[in-house]
């Protein structure tokens, strides 16, 4: 029997417990990856703690990971017993053995191996809807993205500097500065010792940005809305800190008629169609090295309670996996 994360109940780390599981038979269209690697991400933390609702309990933690296909279900033809394939969006990744949908599967391509692939999916995925769908970023734009030195923050720094826009971060010590700095960022902000509406009021001449991308949640906000020029979209994908608090919907006129949202990946790959086009664009940046990615920190499955504890005290830098 396989072994996996499992979450009996709602609460910190400790109630993540490392033990074997069934193993199921095959529905239709379903394939057994064996897996390599599974991503660590906060969503984790989120479903682990009731910021999100599961589905049920207990449950497997975890969204992302990569392995290779060791069992094919009815009605699979797309995919072989053998092929490298990773996921994203798909409960159960802390597993050494997960059952995923194949039009859920992405085949990688040569040069991308699977933990590299667990590490980057959810993320870069994330960092491509962002970037190219939500906002179209491109040359002339000023975008500013705290947790510059995050999982999504390191990936998308390049990626936008990539596409041509000038690129300011924020992080929290000198170190994270850095290691966002060598990711593509024009600038990094230290919030731990500078205001970052005053320093990017400064950077940008009184200009301001764009697009303010922010995973950060309560502890920026409202503040990143002042960094925003007129007409300006301020981006919500996450909350590390804690949820944004309700508001009064008028701030976005008082401060110069600006636009909110709070996309999810969901959102923008809920057809096979959107997830190929999202993964194709991807694989192509990483291929052709506009786009390095980092692993930082790896953690064995079975201690993945250390790494949510790494993860929710900001101790971790860009991304990290369970190895399997």
């Amino acid at each position: 029997m396989p072994h996996a994360i499992v979450v009996n109940e709602i609460g910190g780390p400790n109630v993540m417990v490392w033990r074997d599981v069934e193993r199921r038979a095959l529905k239709g269209g379903e394939v057994r990856v064996q897996q390599e690697a599974a991503g660590l991400n906060f969503i984790d933390v989120y479903f682990r703690n009731g910021t999100y609702k599961a589905p049920h309990l207990p449950f497997v933690p975890g969204k992302e990971g990569a392995g290779v296909v060791v069992e094919l279900g009815p009605d699979v033809h797309a995919l072989s017993v053998g092929d490298r394939v990773a996921y994203c969006g798909v409960d159960g990744a802390y597993c050494e053995e997960v059952v995923v949908r194949a039009d859920q599967c992405l085949t990688l391509p040569d040069g991308i191996d699977t933990q590299t692939a667990a590490a980057m999916m959810l993320k870069g995925m994330t960092a491509e809807y962002l970037l190219r769908q939500t906002f179209t970023v491109g040359p002339g734009h000023t975008v500013l993205i705290h947790a510059a030195a995050g999982g999504v923050g390191l990936i998308a720094g390049q990626w936008a500097r990539h596409l041509g826009a000038r690129v300011i971060g924020t992080a929290g010590g000198p170190e994270k500065c850095a290691l966002a700095l060598e990711h593509g960022y024009d600038h990094v902000i230290d919030y731990k010792s500078e205001d970052f509406v005053a320093a990017v009021r400064d950077l940008t001449d009184g200009q301001k940005c764009d697009v303010v991308y922010d995973s950060v949640g309560r502890d920026t906000f409202p503040n990143s809305l002042d960094c925003l020029k007129r007409r300006g979209l301020f981006v919500s994908f996450g909350q590390s800190s804690g949820k944004i608090p309700g508001f009064d919907i008028g701030i976005l006129n008082q401060k110069g008629s600006l636009f909110m949202t709070r996309p999810s990946l969901n959102g923008y790959t809920a057809t096979r169609a959107e997830l190929e086009q999202s993964a194709a664009a991807l694989f192509d940046v990483v291929a052709s090295g506009a786009v390095s990615i980092r692993i930082q920190q790896t953690f064995p499955l079975a201690q993945a309670a250390d790494a949510h504890r790494a993860l929710e005290s900001r101790r971790t830098t860009g991304a990290s996996i369970l190895t399997i």
